[in-house]
């Protein structure tokens, strides 16, 4: 999980890597915008809290359609929640401090991180998670494949 968040924020801090403000999302993430929530049929107090800004897609996106962040990474926030290896905790008491992997025993599930295309603003971000039991399957959760040196 520290992993995912220093590669999601590539040396930012600002809540996105693109910056603080919903209007540039679209440009940067599969999120949602007004399109999505048109479809998925929200109400129109939803409606009102997506993102400004219209993306082309209404679920997920292909790899790479979007600006990568500055360290040359494609789609950290939005399109699909990204699953991590840590188990999820409300908080990180307890958490080891070298950055490794957090492994307990848990009954909240592992942690997915970033947000997904039919998120609302304060879910895509950076600093967002959420924990999913690993049995778990939606349309906008995923994982990432990495490869190691």
């Amino acid at each position: 999980e520290a992993e995912w968040e220093y590669a999601a924020r590539a040396g930012t801090t600002t809540s996105r890597y693109w910056g603080q403000d919903n209007k540039d999302a679209c440009d940067h993430a599969n999120v949602a915008d007004q399109q999505a929530a048109k479809y998925i049929g929200w109400d129109s107090a939803n409606e009102k809290q997506v993102f400004s800004c219209p993306d082309p897609y209404v679920f997920t996106a292909p790899v790479a359609r979007f600006k990568l962040n500055s360290f040359g990474l494609y789609d950290m926030l939005g399109n699909v929640w990204e699953w991590t290896d840590d188990y999820y905790s409300g908080s990180y008491a307890g958490a080891p401090s070298d950055g490794s992997v957090w492994k307990a025993d848990n009954i909240n599930g592992r942690v997915v991180r970033g947000g997904g295309w039919n998120d609302l603003p304060w879910e895509v971000r950076s600093a967002h998670r959420s924990g999913t039991v690993a049995t778990y399957r939606i349309i906008n959760v995923g994982f990432r494949v990495a490869r190691t040196n």
